[in-house]
């Protein structure tokens, strides 16, 4: 059995306005929450019980997966009355585990990554250095706007280092981790605790066994709007995703990595470039839409021209980019 916490709790700031109603874990990527496209790895990993550690919105995650029978995972929840931090948001998630071994692995995901590593391949390399904890490390061309993360020739993690002019390393925290169970039950519990700053600072000063598994896979933050519409772009390998039970006239162009979500109408003539249509929206015919994020329920009388925007049943706002 493997363990897994989901960290789904931040508010996405950096996203406002789309996630005014929806929380960032929930957007679409491809038609499908970026958390569902999270739990589908994690079962492939071999991810039996799956814990969600929510706090903004937390009350979306629940109706949507239930009890993950669905994805053929044990789903449960963990509600944060006040945020904790990733380090706190882990301690109060593990409570919801069933008692196990000491040395038993547990995967820890941030929930505003979009990843396609191997992360089966990433908990064998944590069980095959009898690491404390395992992170996932990624190559960048520019490191300075990320902390930096330099290991030993065999891949034991060296240090945390903050933002800096001259990175003494490329490779970065990719923010998927692998746990030794006794190292969560370390953490202080109902405390804010960042496992950045200060778990694996400590970890390290205590020579405790931290690794980097280093895999040069896709990987995204999609913390921005400009990387949320580049992500389900992405996923849709530029082309366009129209769920099965969309309604599109066949006059309608979708194009650029648009997203066309469950039980959408597309009008006649309507033009579609780079764009998120969320389910149950309504675009009328002869409307223009590119690079916006239209939320469920939303509709765009016939005609429209949308560049830029975000709209939903109460809102028209700017995306700043």
């Amino acid at each position: 059995m493997t363990l897994g916490i989901l960290l789904v709790g931040g508010r996405g700031t950096r996203l406002s306005p789309i996630t005014s109603e929806i929380p960032k874990p929930m957007l679409p990527i491809a038609g499908k929450p970026v958390t569902e496209h999270q739990i589908s790895a994690a079962k492939q990993a071999g991810v039996t019980t799956l814990v969600l550690a929510t706090s903004y919105l937390s009350e979306i995650f629940t109706p949507y997966f239930g009890d993950g029978s669905k994805w053929g995972i044990d789903l449960r929840y963990a509600v944060e009355k006040e945020p904790l931090g990733t380090g706190g948001a882990i301690a109060n998630a593990a409570s919801h585990f069933d008692a196990g071994p000491d040395d038993e692995p547990v995967v820890i995901f941030n929930g505003d990554v979009l990843s396609k590593h191997n992360l089966s391949a990433q908990i064998a390399f944590h069980q095959e250095k009898s690491a404390d904890v395992t992170l996932h490390l990624i190559e960048v061309d520019d490191a300075r706007a990320f902390g930096c993360v330099p290991t030993s020739e065999d891949g034991q993690v060296e240090a945390f280092l903050e933002k800096m002019d001259n990175p003494v390393t490329r490779w970065i925290n990719a923010g998927c981790y692998v746990f030794t169970r006794s190292v969560i039950n370390s953490i202080p519990r109902d405390t804010v605790i960042s496992v950045e700053r200060e778990t694996f600072p400590s970890l390290i000063e205590k020579k405790s066994r931290i690794f980097g598994y280093k895999e040069a896979a896709y990987w995204l933050d999609i913390g921005t709007p400009a990387a949320l519409f580049k992500g389900s772009s992405d996923y849709v390998d530029g082309s366009s995703f129209i769920a099965p039970d969309a309604e599109v006239d066949a006059s309608a162009e979708i194009s650029h990595g648009s997203t066309i979500g469950s039980a959408v109408k597309v009008g006649a003539a309507s033009i579609i470039k780079n764009s998120i249509i969320c389910e149950g929206a309504h675009i009328g015919a002869g409307v223009k839409v590119e690079r916006s994020f239209i939320a469920p329920g939303a509709h765009l009388s016939d005609g429209a021209e949308i560049s830029e925007r975000y709209v939903s049943t109460s809102e028209n706002l700017p995306i700043i980019f």
